[in-house]
């Protein structure tokens, strides 16, 4: 019971999470105020989210439901889907504001917020018919019912009881003080009053079955006790259960002895007397063996048209044990539906075999059944074997097809509402209920089968071959002329393939050198651009930089100082003329420098001295070290860079000092060329993109020396430009491209 109201429950909130959030989203304007006009709303509506508030007296609200309760109000019950810990007490009078959700079965209340008011008597019990009851539409109602008690427990929190009332089969959850003990009350006639609670299908939202939560102790009301213990009672002759008897009482207990024949512990117990078999269904574990008396209390009823003792409970006599022996029936006898839930033994030809296998479970091993299919003399049949451990049953499953048998078992009919035999099932109490009598012939239709093809098969096949082989030496003499053909063919073939060959190699050899050649020119060709664009930029527009500036100084002290003016005209055609020299230096790739004996410090001093005539800035060219010569490649791109650092500083920093130094180690050589300027931000800097050059050239010199670049500057603080060239490492005589 326990397991039921929290998987309603579980239910109740998973259809809370999908459905109830989106809804709250479009609230209607006017809240309802009325449980009855909740419950009325049709699945759309209340899936919109529909606001209520309304007043009433909790009904139910169970200490293990994690806050959740019930609420009636003078029209109608209705469930809150209280997702608190925090919840009222039955009788507490609360108003309760929310919003309308479609619920797994009927509508309710979610998303509630509750405020106690007071206290205030439960509501008048409805009186209800069974009918009624398991309609579902009295779910979340308080009402009140009529029933027989088959069976009380104690739980934890409270007492289960199966209730029986017309014909149909409830449960129903009382206080755990309503009575000191409840197995006392099996058998008597109450009146329970309570909140109707249902389970269902959520997928489907179809209702499966509905129990009672009786919130107190007065609610369950004991009508008549049971009148006196059946055990002390005459046990009734199994027969008659079902025969007129004029003290038969409704919903009584009767007491029947038998001795056991087959047993499904916690199932079914199947008991025989001298007047026949009867099936007693009960929960009780106590296992017996075959052939023990045992005396049965239950309440007698019909499943599927035949009697049955249901809710039993046992006791063992003191009588020894005695097996039943099976009785041999007949198909009139069955047909006549004697023999039902008795042991009896029939004959039959094994047709098929099926084995079912249940998967472990937490509380089970692995089980498997098996069923035999029988055809009898007259009729179909099935028998089932006992529910075993995989393998335990194996005989059962060795017994081979076509075998004729004779099975034990317990008979279990299956009839028609008009008293007509539709089927039987024997219910085999062990694996040794079967005995073979017959086992089938070894020459079976189905053996014959499979001999028949296999000679057919070998048969076709030693054709096969024969034809096959025929044809083969056949057709060998026409490829044995073919080939030798084919040999001479080939070999005059191969002699023209090889003279083929060899021309062709020597065609892809010329090609191939052609493409070197050509490759190796573009690649040429395109160093030397590379090397062209630099050199302009790093010599002519320099010098062009240096030519502006100067023409600048001497516009501004034209009119003011003539003398000045001239004395930078004059500079600026020194600059000119520098930039002729250089350009031809360019022009002849700078292959003189050991006749101009260079001088890498002095080349610097030189070049920033005319980049800086005429300006603020004072510099100052630095050296560490000893000055020795530099591989040509390293002095000439050491010297671009700094040139094109100098012309930036001039340029962008507005700067008034800047700073050259070379340091000459024994294994690389450093450039540093700093400043007092303005300083920039490397991400914010102008590129190739905006026709600025001069970083994309100091990049590809320091690539191209294998040296490694470090440019800091931060606005406001200036700029270094350091260069360090390791001499072991060997500068790349190729374009790299970008860094």
């Amino acid at each position: 019971m326990k397991r039921q109201v929290k998987a309603h429950l579980v239910a109740r909130c998973c259809l809370l999470l999908c459905s109830a959030l989106p809804a709250v989203a479009q609230p209607a304007d006017a809240p309802l105020t009325n449980a009855i006009d909740v419950l009325s709303l049709t699945l759309e509506q209340a899936r919109s989210g529909i606001p209520v508030a309304i007043q009433g007296v909790v009904t139910v609200a169970q200490p293990d439901w994690g806050g959740q309760f019930f609420v009636q109000d003078a029209t109608a019950g209705i469930y809150v889907n209280n997702l608190s810990d925090h919840r009222p007490l039955p009788g507490d009078l609360v108003k309760v504001t929310g919003f309308s959700d479609p619920g797994g079965f009927a509508p309710m209340i979610t998303w509630p917020k509750w405020e106690k008011l007071g206290t205030a008597p439960l509501p008048a019990a409805k009186p209800v018919s069974i009918d009624d009851l398991m309609t579902g539409l009295e779910d979340s109602q308080r009402v009140e019912i009529s029933a027989t008690v088959r069976t009380a427990r104690r739980d934890p929190f409270a007492l289960v009881f199966q209730l029986v009332s017309g014909g149909c089969r409830f449960e129903a959850v009382a206080p755990p003080a309503t009575v000191p003990d409840p197995l006392s009350l099996v058998g008597a006639k109450v009146r329970v009053r309570g909140t109707v609670v249902t389970t269902f299908k959520p997928q489907m939202r179809q209702l499966v079955n509905v129990y009672f939560i009786i919130p107190l102790t007065n609610d369950f009301v004991v009508e008549t006790m049971e009148a006196g213990n059946p055990f002390d009672q005459p046990p009734i002759p199994i027969a008659k259960l079902a025969q007129y008897r004029r003290e038969v009482a409704p919903g009584e207990r009767v007491h029947v002895r038998g001795t056991v024949t087959c047993q499904l512990p916690g199932e079914d117990l199947f008991l025989q007397d001298a007047t026949g078999g009867l099936q007693v269904k009960s929960r009780q574990l106590e296992t017996f063996a075959p052939g023990d008396v045992i005396e049965a209390v239950g309440f007698h009823t019909y499943e599927n048209f035949l009697p049955v003792l249901q809710d039993a409970v046992f006791r063992k006599t003191g009588e020894t044990a005695s097996l039943v022996a099976p009785q041999a029936v007949t198909l009139q006898e069955l047909q006549d539906l004697f023999h039902h839930a008795d042991l009896i033994t029939l004959q039959g030809k094994l047709l098929e075999r099926t084995i079912r296998r249940a998967d472990a479970s937490a509380t089970a091993a692995a089980q498997e059944q098996v069923t035999l299919t029988i055809q009898g003399p007259e009729f179909l049949f099935t028998a089932e074997g006992p529910t075993t451990k995989p393998g335990a049953g194996g005989e059962l499953a060795k017994i081979p097809l076509g075998s004729v048998v004779k099975l034990n078992g317990i008979c279990l009919l299956d009839i028609t509402e008009n008293g007509q035999m539709k089927s039987l099932q024997l219910l085999l109490p062990n694996v040794d209920s079967v005995r073979i009598l017959e086992k089938p012939s070894w020459l079976t239709p189905g053996r014959l089968l499979i001999g028949l093809a296999i000679i057919s098969a070998v048969m076709l096949l030693a054709i096969a071959w024969s034809i096959t082989v025929s044809r083969k030496n056949a057709a060998l003499k026409v490829v044995v002329r073919e080939k030798e053909t084919a040999q001479d063919e080939l070999q005059q073939a191969n002699e023209q393939l090889e003279s083929r060959v060899a021309e062709r190699t020597k065609q892809l050899k010329i090609e191939m050198s052609a493409r070197k050649e050509a490759e190796v020119q573009f690649k040429g060709t395109l160093l030397e651009r590379t090397r062209l664009a630099q050199e302009l930029h790093d010599t002519l527009e320099q010098s062009l930089t240096g030519i502006a500036l100067q023409l600048d100084a001497s516009a501004k002290l034209f009119q003011n100082k003539p003398d000045a003016a001239n004395h930078h005209l004059e500079l600026a055609r020194d600059q000119v003329t520098q930039s002729q020299v250089e350009v031809r230096r360019s022009i002849w790739d700078l292959r003189s420098r050991a006749m101009e004996q260079f001088d890498l410090p002095g080349a610097l001093t030189a070049s920033s001295q005319q980049l800086t005539e005429g300006t603020p800035i004072r510099f100052e060219v630095t050296t560490d070290g000893r000055v020795r010569p530099l591989p040509e490649i390293v002095e000439d791109n050491l010297l671009r860079i700094g040139q094109e650092a100098m012309t930036n500083v001039i340029k962008h920093a507005q700067a008034t000092a800047a700073e050259i130094h070379l340091d000459y180690g024994p294994k690389n050589i450093v450039l540093r060329i700093s400043d007092n300027g303005r300083g920039f931000a490397r991400h914010d800097c102008a590129g190739p993109d905006e026709g600025h050059f001069g970083l994309q050239g100091i990049f590809e010199r320091a690539k191209r020396l294998n040296a490694e670049l470090t440019i800091e500057s931060e606005p406001g603080e200036g700029t270094l430009v350091m260069v360090r060239v390791g001499l072991d490492d060997e500068p790349q005589t190729t374009d790299g491209g970008e860094l």
